[in-house]
């Protein structure tokens, strides 16, 4: 008798688990083919609502407005970009961190070149010099088993973003005060 009534409660759940998978389905097939490729979990973000939603880029998001490059950094792409995070621009001190975000042209220079164009995955990234979209070359090289930028660490590597992909480095880094151009 109690097995007939286990088999029983089993054969029920399953019919509802069949049911249920039935009535998904159908809903699928009311859904565009548009609407079923796009994943629904997430909404897809840029460059620049990813920092926001990091919590942790507070000061490079206000130098971006500052410089005008919002749009840019939400543009189609791709771009890579090396972000420094708040403690990083804290190492700057103070008054020369309010004299760079007073100055507009400088400022863009300084963004422009924390920034490479294209999509350069960590696994993609090789020691030597690299074009930043400022102009001038940053150095990338390793130092024991930290990957470095110029002088900065990166401390978090490959965070995705619909138009690009954000390295977090600890340190802002500043062009060469001079281009050098070949």
């Amino acid at each position: 008798m109690m097995l007939r009534s286990t088999f029983s409660t089993s054969t029920v759940r399953l019919a509802i688990a069949g049911a249920a998978l039935g009535l998904l389905t159908l809903g699928g097939c009311a859904m565009s083919s548009k609407q079923m490729a796009e994943p629904a979990a997430m909404p897809a973000k840029d460059i620049v609502d990813t920092a926001v939603a990091a919590g942790s880029f507070n000061t490079l998001l206000t130098a971006v407005k500052q410089a005008g490059l919002v749009d840019t950094l939400k543009g189609k792409g791709p771009l890579t970009v090396f972000a420094p995070t708040d403690a990083a621009f804290a190492k700057i001190p103070k008054d020369q961190l309010n004299a760079i975000l007073a100055d507009k042209a400088l400022l863009t220079k300084i963004l422009t070149y924390h920034v490479v164009a294209g999509k350069v995955m960590a696994a993609d990234v090789k020691p030597g010099p690299v074009k930043t979209v400022q102009g001038s070359n940053m150095t990338v090289s390793m130092d024991g088993g930290n990957v470095m930028v110029d002088k900065a660490k990166v401390v978090k590597t490959d965070v995705g973003a619909d138009n690009g992909v954000i390295h977090v480095i600890d340190r802002v880094i500043m062009p060469p005060a001079k281009s050098k151009h070949h």
